[in-house]
């Protein structure tokens, strides 16, 4: 007989062992130990040979169209054992984690999904992002007052800075505090991320979480100068004979005056993974702003 439920601790490495045969995410464990209160926002489907099903949710406060702030509920680590697909528990679990986002104040509900079948008929609804790729513009030389190095999370009182000036009213951005920095943020841009500060006479004015591959660069996320960020990645692009980027930037007035001095054209690509599902709220107007941005760094 298969029991919906919220998850014990004692299932836990019943847990573990669907995700791990769903997902090659070495990310999830440490993120969802990250979590406190976390059971209680784990729903299961378990039968006497473990956990069958699981949805699971965190809230986050996160920004919306006004420059206000809205508690989400963030959906995350979907999966069912492959021999127990086909029977529906996806279903029952999420309308269970529904009704206790509904108890917990969430306005509404955010999940990135390559599968939005699943969440459609739940009442989930795709967003649109629009992010820009190019060739890369020509090695600029940066300024001899400014300077560009690897940091690691020690620096977060910094970036934290340079990030909350950026994403103050920022739509669907992450409202961060220090465990996030601590402890999301390096699960996310730990290596092969490349995590670097840009100082002009010592003093922090950008950063930049970036993944660099043989013949690209991917940006994943920028806060700060982004003229004198942007001009560091074509620097370094040129010395590693990288022509090619694409980046997670939002369309706003900031980075379109900053864009050519990353890309020499720009295409823009859509990226339909967000979904979104109103409880007490629309969020419509939030994933729509053209200045709307979900850093990855932020993923549940």
């Amino acid at each position: 007989m298969t029991e919906f439920r919220t998850a014990l601790p004692e299932d836990r490495d019943s847990l573990y062992r669907v995700w791990a045969a769903c997902f090659d995410a070495p990310h999830i464990v440490p993120l969802y130990e990250s979590e406190p209160g976390r059971y209680d926002r784990t729903f299961v489907a378990a039968g006497d040979d473990g956990v069958h099903a699981v949805v699971y949710y965190v809230p986050r406060r996160i920004r919306n169209a006004t420059g206000g702030v809205d508690l989400v509920g963030g959906v995350a680590n979907v999966a069912t054992r492959p021999d127990a697909r086909g029977r529906g528990h996806i279903k029952r679990l999420l309308s269970m984690a529904l009704n206790a986002m509904t108890a917990e104040g969430c306005a509404w509900s955010l999940l990135f999904t390559g599968t939005p079948g699943v969440y459609a008929n739940a009442g989930w609804s795709t967003f649109e992002l629009r992010h820009p790729s190019g060739t890369l513009a020509g090695a600029a030389t940066p300024g001899t007052r400014t300077t560009t190095r690897r940091v690691g999370p020690d620096a977060w009182p910094a970036l934290a800075a340079l990030y909350e000036r950026d994403n103050a009213r920022r739509p669907l951005t992450t409202v961060r505090g220090p465990e996030d920095w601590r402890l999301r943020v390096p699960v996310w841009y730990g290596p092969p991320v490349e995590l670097t500060i840009t100082e002009r006479d010592g003093r922090p004015i950008g950063y930049l979480a970036a993944r660099w591959h043989a013949d690209a660069v991917e940006l994943l996320e920028v806060a700060g100068d982004q003229v004198a960020v942007f001009e560091e990645v074509t620097a370094r692009a040129a010395r590693r004979g990288v022509s090619h980027g694409r980046a997670r930037l939002p369309v706003d007035e900031a980075t379109l005056t900053a864009l050519p001095h990353l890309f020499s054209d720009v295409r823009y690509t859509a990226d339909t993974t967000g979904m979104v599902r109103p409880i007490t709220t629309d969020p419509t107007e939030t994933v729509r702003a053209p200045t709307a941005a979900h850093w990855p760094a932020d993923y549940f």
